[in-house]
């Protein structure tokens, strides 16, 4: 089974900058990121389609975020800058590995595949 492994994590200053990256051990198709903040749920982030390149943002990381893929490294990255507090969260990579489709690009149901987490933390 393919597995997603994130990386790029950490502590960080108040407008400052982080870069994620998601490594799949195989094939994916969309990829996305989502976040969790404690006693939140999981929100969506960001998320890339596989067919077109077509990248799709929450409102409040518009702008200050992108996310890309290296196709040949099976891999996805989440590029994020003026970072703010109410960033901190666990990030999670998420993947289709199915070529599903059929569900909205920012629903967790358009993805099978969950890596484990990074936890980024924004001081003030």
């Amino acid at each position: 089974q393919v597995q997603l492994v994130e990386s790029g994590g950490g502590l960080v200053q108040a407008g400052g900058s982080l870069r994620l990256s998601c490594a799949a051990s195989g094939r994916t198709f969309n990829m996305g990121w989502f976040r969790q903040a404690p006693g939140k749920e999981r929100e969506f982030v960001a998320a890339i389609r596989y067919s077109d390149g077509n990248t799709y943002y929450t409102d409040s990381v518009k702008g200050r975020t992108t996310i890309s893929r290296d196709n040949a490294k099976n891999s996805v990255y989440l590029q994020m800058s003026s970072l703010k507090p109410g960033d901190t969260a666990v990030y999670y990579c998420a993947a289709d590995s199915q070529n599903r489709g059929g569900s909205s690009l920012p629903s967790p149901h358009a993805y099978d595949l969950w890596g484990q987490g990074t936890q980024v933390t924004v001081s003030s």
